[in-house]
């Protein structure tokens, strides 16, 4: 999340229980670990983030 820092306004943490972790990026879901079936891959998210955004992640420094 450090290299999308730029753009995000804020990141909102809801607790919720049957396993359910979902992703969103302006209201869109980007990943759901109930619709996968699964957990999310190395690299999986930051790279849906950077598609919902439509952007490149900033380099670390």
């Amino acid at each position: 999340m450090e290299n999308f820092t730029p753009v995000i306004e804020n990141v909102k943490l809801i607790p919720s229980s049957g396993g359910r972790f979902e992703v969103l990026v302006a209201d869109k879901v980007i990943y759901s670990k109930k619709s996968e079936g699964r957990h999310a891959e190395e690299g999986e998210l930051v790279r849906r983030f950077s598609e919902g955004l439509g952007i490149e992640p900033m380099p670390r420094n």
